[in-house]
């Protein structure tokens, strides 16, 4: 019987095999053999497919896709960067920051003069005291899969999300900042609002801050998430903000401009007033 070559294959079943071969395999391994497979590999139609196999669309999706390779990329990867962000696993993954009072805490959910959370999966919280309580996580894009091109040319849209609620009978304080930094520790955007302060004999509900960062500098390599607070009657015990649920997820949306030409970068505003941290350490300054 006479070999036959692959390539001799119909190209509409080379796409259906290329469908089913892991997608870092596809751009590492097989389209670099041929014009032909740099071609098929190239084809918007084999990322609809293997976005469609993955469960990323449904058949009748009728979003725009500005590059459906680096889609399928960003809905891989796509999770909750922070570690334990639900208490599940006590202070495991966080990095205490500030420790007053009778410091951090986990406790179940409602707790005492609390309320229930609205997702029924969540089950513990975080809980401050009457002394800042601070903690954060520093996140490493590229130890998460994410290289620089992708970073930098695309710079998909940074989603994060996070929850406090304060006792019924406790007034308190929250804090959050969130900054996106560079290789070297350079802050190139920021997200921190004011602290929020919640009354005395208030409902105890659970309150959602949430943020996206877009359009942002390329050079993003970290991302500092740290949030706490106090409580505002300074009664020993635990009656400062509860915290629960927080994420940082990189989203398949890119909202952005064009990436300036790296020989002669743009000033933004924040680039201006970037400063450089000489450690990582140095990002988890208090409040």
């Amino acid at each position: 019987m006479a070999q036959v070559s692959i390539n001799e294959l119909p190209e509409n079943i080379l796409l259906e095999v290329f469908t089913h071969v892991p997608a870092r395999q596809l751009l590492l391994n097989c389209r670099p053999v041929c014009s032909l497979w740099r071609d098929l590999i190239d084809v918007v139609t084999l990322w609809k497919r293997k976005s469609l196999l993955k469960g990323f669309i449904t058949e009748d999706w009728d979003q725009p896709v500005a590059d459906w390779k680096i889609f399928f990329f960003l809905c891989s990867l796509r999770r909750n960067l922070l570690r334990n962000p639900c208490a599940e696993e006590d202070m495991t993954s966080w990095h205490i920051d500030s420790n007053e009072g009778d410091k951090w805490k986990v406790e179940s959910l409602p707790g005492a003069h609390g309320t229930d959370f609205p997702d029924s999966t969540v089950k513990k919280y975080f809980v401050t005291s009457y002394g800042m309580c601070l903690k954060s996580q520093l996140v490493d894009l590229k130890a998460e899969g994410y290289w620089e091109e992708l970073l930098d040319t695309f710079r998909p849209d940074i989603v994060v999300k996070d929850w406090f609620a304060a006792r019924a009978d406790c007034g308190c304080t929250y804090h959050i900042r969130v900054q996106l930094a560079s290789a070297d520790y350079i802050i190139l955007a920021s997200f921190e609002p004011p602290p929020v302060t919640i009354e005395q004999w208030n409902d105890a509900r659970w309150t959602e801050v949430s943020h996206t960062f877009s359009d942002y500098p390329p050079g993003v390599r970290h991302i500092l998430f740290q949030h706490g607070g106090q409580d505002t009657q300074y009664w020993a015990g635990w009656y400062g903000p509860r915290v629960t649920n927080s994420s940082i997820i990189v989203s398949h949306k890119m909202t952005r401009n064009q990436a300036p030409s790296r020989g002669q970068p743009e000033t933004t505003q924040g680039q201006e007033e970037a400063a450089h941290l000489p450690s990582p350490l140095d990002l988890h300054r208090p409040f």
